[in-house]
């Protein structure tokens, strides 16, 4: 088996008539007929043409030699991004549906190549950004959802000091916390509650806010400083029992040693289909299981890249919960086509159909694309 060609589409969903999400695909094709789809996340303008530069390396290659065709490109990508960014995330696209395409082939699911799963079942805990707590949290509930999200971070917080100033004030960190109880208390205590604060604070700010929440038995709170000083992340980590959890902006399994071996933080939250793909987020969780590490993946991709997550999710022992972002996206389950619904009672359902087990509903898709424009170029 050889593959003869590579295609990418770029779909902005519409939902009544209006702009919404962005979602990028790419498709890989072989001399025998069978294909594999990937999608890549968090990418800028410049992703198909790094697609398309990646893809003249693997014409003529076994699209089963996954890894290796993943670190063919990765290391002639040195100089162009092979360690972070868009190259990156573009590859990933790419490993995905070598993935998809190498379970095909050989009439098996994904976690099967994987190694196999622990799970039948893909735990998903809800995003809900600063929406009302208690409605997102009944909702949720009675959708079979037993983990959620917050956010506190309000850049229109009216005590913050200025636009620029990553410190949190008296006034500021009064609101944060108020706000914080009230969530957990529509919550309720059974159910798993994470708060996010997407990297906006200082490091002073991450350990105020942290200490000032340790009596809510939260699940993590994330990102509470930027990604790039992880000494700072493991000062904060390091200083309170409220567990904190991060990585969803950092790449490959090189990016995470160093948060791994430090203990920089408690829980590592990788975007699978942004920083490495399947084989590269199932080594990530590997490495953070010898340090007793849970894995919580990062996601706010389409159905299909989350179906390809809750595949490296079943085959890994210390995963805990995979994010879902489309908690009332109307057009989330028209992306792919699938014999079932892919949510039951708030977890990814795996089957036993090739691949990634899911189809993109290519009907669904065309239908959003300016009119002449054709999906896959």
């Amino acid at each position: 088996m050889k593959i003869t060609d590579v295609k990418t589409a770029e779909v902005r969903i519409k939902d009544d008539g209006k702009p919404t999400y962005l979602y990028h695909y790419v498709r890989i094709h072989t001399d025998e007929g069978v294909y594999g789809t990937g999608e890549a996340s968090h990418v800028d303008g410049g992703w198909r043409g790094s697609t398309r530069t990646m893809a003249e390396q693997i014409i003529g290659k076994d699209p089963r030699d996954v890894d290796a065709i993943f670190e063919g490109i990765r290391r002639s990508y040195i100089f162009r991004g092979g360690m972070s960014g868009l190259g990156i995330s573009a590859l990933t696209g790419i490993e995905i549906a070598l993935w998809d395409l190498a379970g095909k082939a050989q009439g098996v699911p994904v976690y099967r190549l994987l190694g196999g799963k622990f799970r039948d079942r893909v735990r998903l805990y809800v995003d809900s950004a600063m929406t009302n707590c208690r409605e997102r949290a009944e909702e949720a509930r009675s959708r079979g959802f037993t983990a959620i999200k917050f956010d506190l971070d309000d850049a229109g917080n009216p005590h913050k000091a200025d636009p620029w100033n990553w410190s949190v004030t008296p006034g500021e960190l009064e609101i944060m916390v108020d706000q914080a109880h009230e969530i957990r208390e529509a919550v309720g205590d059974k159910m798993d509650l994470a708060i996010d604060l997407h990297g906006r604070y200082d490091a002073t700010a991450g350990i105020k806010v942290a200490h000032a929440l340790e009596d809510l038995n939260l699940m993590w709170l994330e990102e509470p400083v930027p990604p790039e000083n992880i000494q700072a992340l493991a000062h904060i980590t390091h200083s309170t029992k409220t567990p904190i959890c991060a990585g969803e902006n950092a790449y490959l399994r090189y990016g995470f040693r160093e948060i791994i071996e430090k203990q920089a933080c408690d829980i590592i939250m990788p975007d699978i289909s942004k920083c490495g793909g399947l084989s590269e987020c199932r080594k990530i969780a590997n490495m953070a299981e010898s340090y007793y590490i849970p894995f919580a993946p990062h996601n706010n991709s389409s159905a299909l890249s989350t179906v390809g997550d809750a595949h490296v999710c079943a085959s890994v022992p210390n995963f805990l919960a995979l994010e879902f972002h489309r908690f009332h996206d109307k057009t989330w389950n028209d992306v792919i086509d699938s014999d079932e619904a892919v949510i039951q009672d708030g977890h990814v359902a795996l089957t036993e159909k090739p691949g990634l087990g899911v189809e993109l509903n290519e009907d669904f898709l065309q239908s959003m694309m300016d009119e002449g424009e054709p999906l896959w170029q």
